[in-house]
């Protein structure tokens, strides 16, 4: 099975050539994933637990963009194949109780692959990208209502000239729309192509 690498040095290597690997570490006390990329296998391990999955076996594959409160910048890789939990990669790996290490561009480079390798081997995977479509959709309305409650608190500051809380909830204003804007572009549903990852579900490398 795969070698077991530190969390801090996490990064797609060669071992031995041929068989890109990944690890990262899910959670601040949890034990380190590691996966390797097989000629014909995704092998995987959590801790004491660890698996093969054959790629031709591979039912479905989900990117998102996940991001949290300590890191912003967070990708998730969701697998689902038979006799295997579902499997997650992720972009981040926890360092210490405040930190989380980037993996982007290991991240990106394993992910690609990944797929490079399930064309090849003609997975008959349904391959889509984002948040199911009827939670996208309930998501966006409330985003939606809460612009429009947050717009109108504007206009009644202004009406009545309470410039300090007009900036306060302008600038709150701003934060919010950016953040959730950017979250419900890069998670629009969708399918996809092996061979055409979108960019909006990997880090920029």
């Amino acid at each position: 099975m795969p070698r077991h690498n530190n969390a801090m040095n996490s990064d797609i290597a060669d071992e031995p050539p041929g068989d890109p690997s990944y690890a990262f570490k899910a959670s601040l006390i949890g034990s380190m994933c590691q996966f390797t990329l097989k000629p014909d296998v995704l092998e995987w391990q959590v801790g004491r637990r660890s698996g093969r999955i054959r790629y031709d076996t591979i039912r479905a594959v989900r990117l998102t963009y996940r991001p949290v409160t300590m890191q912003s910048h967070r990708f998730i890789t969701e697998i689902w194949s038979p006799g295997n939990p579902k499997i997650q990669i992720v972009s981040v790996s926890w360092r210490s109780i405040m930190e989380q290490q980037r993996l982007d561009a290991a991240y990106a480079a394993f992910i690609i692959e990944l797929h490079r390798r399930l064309a090849a081997a003609g997975a008959p995977a349904r391959f889509s990208t984002g948040l199911p479509f009827a939670t996208y959709w309930a998501g966006v309305v409330i985003f939606g209502a809460v612009l429009v409650a947050t717009g109108s608190l504007l206009v009644r500051a202004m009406n009545f000239d309470q410039w300090a809380p007009m900036v306060v909830v302008a600038i709150f204003f701003l934060v919010f729309a950016y953040q959730l804007g950017t979250y419900f572009y890069r998670n629009r549903p969708g399918r996809y192509r092996p061979n055409a990852v979108p960019a909006e579900v990997l880090p920029k490398t």
